[in-house]
């Protein structure tokens, strides 16, 4: 088994673009959650209408890709207000419910039959994001080749996608240090904290709280839109209920709460997932583990991890750089 490649290959997931996209989307889950104690567990439906917000005007509609990034926030401000204004004022259990359901209800109806001509049913949407590539090319930002270090070696069009998926990161982090220490951040914790002690001091607890549902689900639906360019096509299947739970599974590995726990558990889970799978396969065709096929490897990878974080959630649950006072919300 060669160490350093696998290593290598481990370090290039754990901050290349798909680590960057569930650092986006754990932040914004940790805006529902983590700062307003909101149950959010159909993060991934944001993910869904804002891939497919893009895919759709382009592919569908012929319209430019800019136009698609709009209507994707757009798609995920409007599911925010569907989810939120008739749920937020009952108790989290009702919101729970409802994202989950229906985050699964659109993938659905997606893939449906009827909704072939416009989402293009199971087979999804391809062919799509060469304008965002072309736009790199034309402006000459980083021009076409390799770059890296060692074995770590990235691709122009991979770095490209890095370098606005890490920006949208950054952009969404500021923001997110900004709101928390405004007097906006200082109700959305104390919603968290006692929301019957937030109503006394004359706050609309509602408004605040759709608000948080509505950005942290516009940073879901940015991340979506940034999965649909990574890969060049979607299908309706690949935004399944177990993203979400991928989602919970970072965020709680580094820390509910805290501005860097979605950025370090997302990070930290990609690189220990890929070594997991890289070392496994190495060891199941070298033949020093014969009772394992290299097919089983991508299952027990994830059984690795989760006693990983299962150990991790007995002796430290707060995360990695959490508060232990973070984890004593009172979600309502």
């Amino acid at each position: 088994m060669d160490i350093m490649m696998t290593l290598a290959l481990s370090l290039e997931t754990a901050i290349g673009p798909i680590a960057a996209i569930y650092v986006l989307a754990a932040i914004g889950l940790n805006m529902h959650f983590g700062y307003t104690g909101l149950l959010n567990f159909g993060q991934v439906g944001f993910m869904l209408v804002g891939a497919y917000g893009v895919a759709v005007c382009v592919t569908t509609f012929g319209l430019p890709l800019w136009a698609g990034f709009g209507v994707s926030v757009l798609c995920s401000v409007v599911l925010a207000l569907i989810l939120g204004i008739p749920t937020l004022r009952l108790r989290a259990d009702y919101l729970a419910i409802s994202t989950i359901a229906v985050a699964e209800v659109l993938r659905l109806l997606y893939r449906a039959e009827f909704a072939r001509p416009i989402t293009g049913g199971v087979y999804g949407r391809q062919s799509f994001a060469d304008g965002f590539y072309e736009f790199n090319d034309r402006l000459g930002i980083i021009p076409p080749g390799s770059y890296g270090i060692g074995d770590v070696d990235f691709s122009a069009d991979e770095l490209w996608l890095m370098l606005v998926s890490w920006g949208c990161v950054a952009l969404a982090l500021g923001m997110t240090a900004m709101l928390m220490r405004s007097p906006w951040g200082r109700v959305i914790k104390g919603i968290r904290e006692d929301e019957d002690a937030v109503r006394s001091l004359g706050k609309d607890a509602f408004t605040y709280k759709l608000q948080s549902l509505v950005l942290g689900g516009v940073f879901g639906g940015v991340a979506g839109v940034l999965i649909a360019l990574n890969q060049g096509n979607i299908t309706p299947d690949q935004f399944m209920p177990q993203v979400t739970f991928y989602l919970w599974a970072m965020l709680l590995l580094g820390g509910v709460g805290t501005l860097w726990g979605p950025v370090i558990g997302p990070v930290i889970m990609w690189f220990l997932l890929t070594l997991f799978d890289e070392s496994l396969r190495s060891l199941a065709s070298s033949g020093a583990l014969p009772f394992l096929a290299t097919s089983d490897s991508g299952a027990l990878r994830h059984a690795l991890v989760g006693i990983a974080l299962m150990l991790l959630i007995i002796y430290r649950p707060q995360g990695l750089v959490g508060n232990r006072k973070e984890m004593l919300v009172n979600v309502k």
